[in-house]
């Protein structure tokens, strides 16, 4: 048997979140080149939607 101690997981979530920022950048402004700001500020009222969404899903329905 193996009496190691096991170490824990590094944390990507930093990582995560800054591949994520990079790629919604990219995203946007190819829709601003596309459609305009307005397709922009459509996207980002339905990603905001969602990231409540999940937020009220993960931590609970609060007030």
């Amino acid at each position: 048997m193996d009496d190691r101690t096991r170490q824990s997981a590094p944390d990507y979530s930093t990582s995560a979140l800054f591949f994520i920022f990079i790629n919604m950048i990219w995203i946007f402004g190819v829709l601003w080149v596309s459609w305009g700001l307005g397709a922009v500020a459509i996207a980002g009222v339905i990603v905001n939607h969602l990231i409540t969404m999940l937020d009220n899903r993960l931590n609970g329905q609060k007030g």
